[in-house]
């Protein structure tokens, strides 16, 4: 693609280069269109041979492409050129398979101070995988760390391909046609276009992973031939190999519990099972294996070799160290991804990590996907039948919810739950130690699944929350999605589960899930209880509700319920008593149903002597299924989805209205789905963008200012410092002038402008008026002088802040409600933004609203409204109202601020006054540093 002899490929010689540090942060897995993965990684001086390897196996286009002319094989002096890179000026990222063998190769080399001249090359075998998308991606990512934003390249106007990435990708491009070349030149950071590119191809790519290991036809299990008969690996793989082989059998069993169900995917071969490590049956059996819902065919081999391709899907119950070998020799077969039932891993510690991290890497380089370890296993219900691969031997029937757990021994629990319940699954997936294949993979295959219309997710932790938030927004948007994480501290990570550190309240945690409009529940119970409900029922429209009841007693309970979540009872309860005939147990419901005004219905009823009434259930389940209104049930003795609540609706479907043991669980449930209903309708607004925000200029003074300082960590910014870095994004800083005595304090006033407010640096005085740290409407030189006598002998003993001077003269501002912004870059969560009214009690009491960017205007709208102190903003008490206008836009442009700034590691803006016309920031303190690398940054990369 780059000519021979340009500056870009000539300059200097493989001997001139200086040392390099390999930046091995560069190294990432990844996903590639087809669902499957390979490894990307710094070039490095050892891979001369791979790389000739490389360029012998090109096309002599491809050749003539990439180098403008035909070149049989690299010289010697060009392959060290090409494999000895600096990593700073001269960078080249290669893509790799499982024995190191190069398919991709994209570089970069420095033609100006912050522009690069970039060439790639994508094996011709492999063609079509998004090869191409993702190193350009990663290239782009290294450039912008080394201050490069612009990239340039020569191509041949033949090579449309190459130009096509250029343009998929989401940039701008500027081309022009020179000599028969097309120069092409776009900058590289992040654009809303380009994010929305990546983003989507990411889904893409992630989604047909996933669905290649729930359609998998082909499995094959991996246990130990020297496991001992009766341990637990050997139970393990015994349990897993009897349920595929009784898999498809019970893949047609009808299911009238979760409504109409058709099996997901089109392919009704029965699965096909191959095994390795144990010894074959006596006798074995041949099913027909045309056969659609048969036993599947089970085969028997000695070694991994032995078994004839293609594999989809491997089950391995091995010990660590045997797994990771037999991991590498699967990519032979085709296999898409393995599950790992056993243990061993890091839950074990320090070297188990390791074994991890290997498992890891030889999966990915082979193109697989892991799932565990430590894994319970997953099943689907697809046309073939039921692919269990999991170690439960009493799968739930079909259905339509979607379920994602980690721990072996959660999915025991949920899967009991879901059993009492009679509900069906489309899916489930246990993760185990969720090295791999997380619910954020599980959410982006759910998203156009057509047998999945519920998600159900118990996550005992979160590796990648900003990802988790922004896949659950757009799933949620179109289905509902039923959260429970573990644990109530919010930093508790399970043993062996790769997290990054956080010093992030569970609120945060909280917000994130709110803002991502999944539905959030406490535990279990109401996980299951809240995805019958959306399984089983439609949306309810509102919260007008009625009631019919056995008793008086029990109206009154269920009305109480209806009040606590925020329903309207829309008429009065319906009384059915216990001795009701047919005539008016009919004439009930109609007149309820009938009911314009009724939108959602409650019915408690439960008989004092004797057995349930069916004629009560069956006249329900009638009117509900004719009706369309969201129904739930506390029938006695009926728990979850049964027959006895259960009718056609107008166009034949079976319509099941769920039971639930007591009426507040009902309506906890009813409440849960109103909440999702109006979210799901409401207007969730556009991300902010406010103009005038220079986030390239404001770098660019963070890496200047930490030069000077010779500081490789972080620095505290003077005022001046952060005043400037605030202008950069729209927001000034009121002037404030540091003084040391009333002589200064007088002259700071005068040259300010009367009349200024005196303010403390103490810590403990700080920002106090109660404790006189603050004075206000200082309006002469007398009064001035005196306020410096006395704040400077309350100070008396105590130190001012580092580097400041023990007080501070500044102009007034107009009167109005202080209030606190502040923003940190959080390892997990990335940058973190809290907004607060000021004083004492707000930190006491925790009323703060958090928030992870980036924000739409109406979470920007939302925050300053959630504090429970927001009132004071909107004319509380008689005050007149503020501007909450001018509030939002310093919030907004903050929030952007942090959002394209991981070099900003904390800021707080305190007090931002808010005015009848206008928000005044008074005081600003920043601290910078080197920027991370976040968990969801403009880059695909898998779990390291």
């Amino acid at each position: 693609m780059v000519r021979l002899g340009t500056m870009a490929e000539s300059t200097g010689s493989a001997g001139d280069q200086a040392p390099a540090v390999y930046p091995e942060s560069w190294e990432a897995d990844v996903v590639l269109r087809d669902g499957s993965t390979t490894h990307v990684r710094p070039i490095r001086p050892e891979d001369a041979d791979a790389l000739q390897a490389f360029h012998v196996g090109q096309s002599e286009a491809s050749i003539v492409f990439r180098f403008f002319a035909p070149l049989e094989r690299l010289p010697d002096r060009d392959l060290a050129r090409f494999t000895r890179v600096d990593h700073r000026d001269r960078v080249a990222l290669v893509a790799v398979t499982g024995d190191d063998a190069i398919i991709g190769v994209a570089r970069y080399d420095k033609v100006g101070p912050d522009e690069a001249e970039v060439a790639f090359n994508i094996a011709d075998a492999h063609h079509g995988r998004g090869l191409g998308s993702v190193l350009l991606e990663h290239l782009a990512a290294a450039a912008r760390e080394r201050g490069i934003r612009r990239f340039t390249a020569d191509v041949m106007p033949q090579n449309g391909r190459m130009i096509a990435v250029f343009r998929e990708a989401g940039y701008s491009l500027q081309q022009h046609l020179e000599d028969g070349v097309v120069t092409v030149g776009f900058d590289i950071d992040p654009t809303d276009r380009s994010l929305a590119v990546m983003m989507a191809r990411e889904h893409a790519a992630e989604a047909r992973s996933v669905q290649a290991l729930l359609h998998a036809r082909s499995v094959l299990v991996l246990s130990s031939p020297h496991a001992a008969p009766g341990s637990l690996d050997d139970r393990r793989a015994e349990r897993v190999l009897a349920d595929l082989a009784a898999g498809g059998a019970r893949g047609d069993e009808p299911e009238h519990r979760t409504g109409a169900v058709t099996a997901a995917g089109g392919d009704d071969r029965p699965v096909e099972v191959h095994v390795v490590g144990r010894p074959a049956p006596a006798v074995a059996s041949e099913p027909d294996p045309g056969a659609p819902g048969t036993a599947p065919v089970v085969r028997h081999w000695d070694r991994i070799d032995d078994v004839p391709g293609p594999v989809d899907l491997a089950v391995l119950a091995l010990p660590a160290a045997e797994a990771v070998v037999a991991v590498r020799a699967l990519g032979r077969l085709g296999v898409k991804g393995v599950v790992v039932l056993s243990g061993g891993y890091a839950e074990q510690g320090p070297t188990g990590l390791a074994l991890q991290r290997a498992l890891l890497r030889a999966a990915h380089a082979a193109g697989l996907r892991v799932v565990g370890p430590r894994s319970y296993g997953l099943l689907a219900h697809a046309a073939g039948g039921l692919l269990n691969a999991s170690l439960t031997e009493d799968p739930p029937p079909a259905g339509r919810i979607g379920l994602f757990c980690q721990s072996a021994s959660t999915a025991v629990s949920i899967l009991g739950s879901v059993r009492r319940r009679h509900l069906g699954l489309a899916h489930l997936v246990s993760a185990g130690n969720r090295a791999d294949v997380s619910g954020n993979d599980l959410m982006q295959f759910w998203q156009d699944d057509d047998s999945t219309d519920v998600v159900a997710l118990y996550l005992e932790s979160i590796g990648n929350p900003r990802k988790f938030s922004r896949v659950a927004r757009r799933l949620a948007s179109a289905k509902p999605v039923v959260v429970v994480t573990a644990g109530r501290s919010g930093h508790v990570v399970p043993p062996g589960h790769a997290v990054r550190p956080t010093q992030a309240s569970r609120q945060t945690l909280q917000e994130v899930m709110r803002r991502s409009g999944v539905v959030l529940v406490d535990n279990v119970h109401q996980m299951l209880e809240v995805s019958q409900l959306f399984a089983l029922q439609p949306l309810p429209p509102g919260r007008r509700a009625a009631v019919v009841a056995s008793s008086s007693a029990a109206a009154s309970l269920v009305t109480e319920a209806l009040a606590a979540a925020g329903f309207t009872v829309a008429r009065a309860p319906a009384i059915l008593h216990e001795d009701a005939d047919d005539a008016k147990v009919e004439r009930t419901f109609a007149q309820v149903y009938s009911d314009p005004d009724v939108e959602v219905v409650v019915t408690m009823h439960v008989p004092t002597v004797g057995p349930r009434d069916d004629r009560v259930a069956q006249a329900l389940a009638r009117h509900a299924a004719g009706s369309g209104r969201t129904s739930v049930a506390c029938l006695l003795g009926l728990h979850g989805a049964t027959p006895a609540l259960t009718a056609p609706d107008a166009d034949g479907a079976l319509r099941t209205v769920p039971a639930y043991t007591t009426p507040e669980d009902a309506v906890l449930a009813l409440g849960q789905a109103a909440r999702y209903a109006a979210w799901r309708s409401a207007d969730r607004g556009r991300l902010v963008a406010p103009e005038g925000i220079h986030a390239r200029t404001a770098r660019r003074r963070i890496a200047g200012w930490l030069d000077e300082a010779g500081s490789r960590a972080s620095l505290d910014l003077t005022h001046e410092q952060v005043a400037e870095l605030l202008s950069l994004a729209g927001v000034h800083v009121f002037p404030t002038v540091g003084v040391h005595d009333a002589d200064e304090a007088v002259a700071a006033a005068d040259r300010l402008g009367w009349p200024v407010a005196l303010k403390s640096t103490v810590p403990a005085l700080r920002h106090r008026s109660d404790l006189g740290g603050v004075r206000l409407d200082v309006h002469d030189e007398t009064e001035l002088r005196a306020d410096v006598a006395q704040v400077l002998a309350l100070a008396a003993g105590r130190e001012p802040e580092p580097g400041r001077a023990p007080l501070e003269v500044q102009a007034m501002a107009p009167h109005g409600v202080a209030c606190v912004i502040r923003s940190a870059e959080d390892p997990l969560f990335g940058p973190v933004l809290g907004f607060g009214l000021g004083g004492d009690t707000t930190d006491l009491l925790g009323d703060v609203a958090w928030a992870v960017p980036p924000l739409t205007d109406v979470d920007v709208s939302d925050m300053v409204r959630a504090p429970r102190s927001a009132p004071r903003l909107f004319g509380y008490r008689g005050v007149p109202p503020l501007d909450v206008a001018a509030l939002e836009e310093v919030l907004a442009r903050v929030a952007v601020l942090a959002d394209q700034l991981p070099e900003l590691l904390h800021l707080e803006l305190n007090p931002v006054v808010v005015a009848e016309r206008g928000a005044y920031v008074l005081g600003a303190q920043a601290r910078v540093g080197v920027a991370g690398t976040r968990a969801d940054g403009p880059r695909r990369a898998l779990p390291a």
